[in-house]
C-alpha cells in the first residue's frame, strides 16, 4: 500500500512539545487515579463563571438563540468591546473595528494570518506564551526572538526591540501583561515602539487577554499609548477575567481595512461564533465590575501568601508578578535543567509546575507556578516545595 501523504502543515506542527507538558499530564493522570497530586502546572482560572452570566447564556439559549452568526461577530458584542476600548483609551473606538473570535488563540491566528505571507519576519518577545509558537510555525514565518531579561522584570526594552527589527520585518508581536511573567510594558516604550513601527510600515500586534488583571500597577492598553493606530491591532478576551476559558471568548481591535480582510478570513475558517455565547460575553463586559474586581482581589492575595512563603525557602528565588496567575520561580541554584526540577518535584512532592524552558530561553532555569487554586491547596503545594527544596543541602 503506498503511505498517505500529508501537508507541509502537519510536519510543521508534529515538533515534538511533549517536554513542556509532560509534567502536567502526569500530574493529571495521577490525579484521575484518585493520587494526591497538587496541580500548579495550568492557567485555567478555578473560579465558576458568574452566575449571572450563565443565567444569560441560558435565557437566549430558550429564546432560539442558536443560529449562524456574522463572520465578524454579533453586533451586541462589538458594540459592547467598543465601548470597553472606548472607556479605556483616548481614542473612540467604533464596532468597525472589532471582529469576535472563538478563543484569543482563534484572534491571534486569524490576524497573523491576514498580516504575514510564508517566510514572512516577525519580532517576538522572549519569554513568550507557549501557544505563539504553533501559530507562527503553522506559517511558516520566520521568528526573530528579543529576550527580556529578569534584571529588567523580563519587560522587554525599547532598544532591544528596535536592534532586533529590519527591514524584511513585517510584524512586531508584543504581550503585555506578559503570560508566564506578569510583566507589564510601560506606556513610554509601547508609544516609542508604536510610533517607531508606524514610520517604518510595521504593523504592531499587541496581546493583552491579562489586560483585567492588573494590581498595583495599572495596565496600560496600547491603544492608550500609541498616537496614531493605522499600524495598531489589539486582542484581548474573557478567559482570565470572567473565568470563561471554556466559553471561547476573544476578540481583535484593528483598523477598519484590516478588520474587513479579518472578516473574510472568519467566514470561510471559523464561521463566527455561537449567538448565545456572544449575548452572555455583551452582557459580562456591560456588567463586570464586582465580579473582575472580586477575582482580581481573590488572585492578589493568593500572589502575596505564595510569594511570602517562597521568600522562606532555601535555594528559590522569584519575581512577585505585576499581574496574571503565575509566579516565575528561579530554581537555577538546585538544577541546571528547569525540566528536572519539576520532575523530581512531581515525583517526590506530588506538585505540578511547568518547566520555564517551555516559554524560551528567558525563562530557562524557572518554573512557573500557578495560583488557580484554592488557598488550601495553595498553601499545601508550597509546603510540598519547601520540604522538597529543604531536603538538599
Amino acid at each position: 500500500m503506498t503511505a498517505n501523504r500529508f501537508s507541509d502543515i502537519t510536519r510543521r506542527l508534529d515538533s515534538d512539545s511533549s517536554d513542556a507538558w509532560r509534567v502536567h499530564e502526569q500530574a493529571m493522570l495521577m490525579k484521575q487515579r484518585g493520587e494526591d497530586v497538587v496541580i500548579l502546572s495550568i492557567g485555567d482560572p478555578d473560579f465558576r463563571t458568574p452566575d449571572p452570566i450563565v443565567d444569560n447564556a441560558v435565557s437566549h439559549l430558550r429564546v432560539g438563540r442558536t443560529h449562524y452568526s456574522p463572520a465578524l461577530g454579533e453586533m451586541n458584542l462589538r458594540r459592547a468591546v467598543a465601548d470597553y476600548e472606548s472607556r479605556t483609551s483616548p481614542h473612540p473606538c467604533s464596532e468597525n473595528e472589532v471582529s469576535i473570535y472563538p478563543g484569543v488563540t482563534a484572534a491571534i491566528f486569524s490576524v497573523m494570518s491576514c498580516l504575514l505571507n510564508k517566510g514572512d519576519e516577525i519580532v517576538v518577545v522572549d519569554p513568550l506564551y507557549v501557544g505563539y509558537e504553533p501559530i507562527l510555525q503553522a506559517l511558516d514565518v520566520t521568528v526573530k526572538l528579543v529576550r527580556a531579561f529578569p534584571e529588567a522584570g523580563f519587560e522587554p526594552q525599547l532598544d532591544d526591540l528596535i536592534a532586533a527589527i529590519s527591514a524584511d520585518t513585517q510584524v512586531v508581536f508584543i504581550n503585555t501583561p506578559g503570560n508566564p511573567t506578569g510583566a507589564i510594558i510601560n506606556a513610554q516604550t509601547l508609544k516609542d515602539l508604536a510610533s517607531y513601527c508606524n514610520e517604518k510600515g510595521i504593523w504592531l500586534v499587541c496581546d493583552e487577554v491579562y489586560s483585567m488583571f492588573t494590581y498595583e500597577k495599572p495596565h496600560i492598553s496600547l491603544r492608550t499609548a500609541a498616537e496614531k493606530l493605522d499600524n495598531v491591532v489589539v486582542i484581548d478576551g474573557l478567559s482570565k477575567s470572567h473565568a470563561m476559558s471554556g466559553w471561547r471568548v476573544g476578540w481583535v481591535v484593528a483598523p477598519v481595512e484590516l478588520t474587513r480582510h479579518l472578516g473574510n478570513f472568519t467566514a470561510m475558517s471559523f464561521f463566527g461564533s455561537p449567538q448565545f455565547i456572544q449575548d452572555a460575553a455583551a452582557f459580562a463586559l456591560n456588567n463586570d465590575e464586582y465580579y473582575v474586581k472580586e477575582m482580581r482581589d481573590k488572585y492578589r492575595k493568593r500572589r502575596d501568601l505564595v510569594c511570602d512563603r517562597l521568600s522562606t525557602m532555601p535555594h528559590l528565588t522569584y519575581l512577585r508578578p505585576e499581574s496574571g496567575m503565575f509566579i516565575m520561580v528561579d530554581v537555577s541554584d538546585l538544577f541546571d535543567d528547569d525540566k528536572e526540577f519539576a520532575q523530581r518535584l512531581l515525583d517526590a512532592g506530588a506538585v505540578s509546575v511547568l518547566p520555564g524552558s517551555a516559554f524560551g530561553q528567558g525563562t530557562s532555569g524557572h518554573v512557573r507556578l500557578s495560583l488557580v487554586q484554592p488557598q488550601e491547596i495553595l498553601m499545601k503545594g508550597c509546603d510540598r516545595i519547601e520540604k522538597f527544596v529543604k531536603s538538599f543541602k
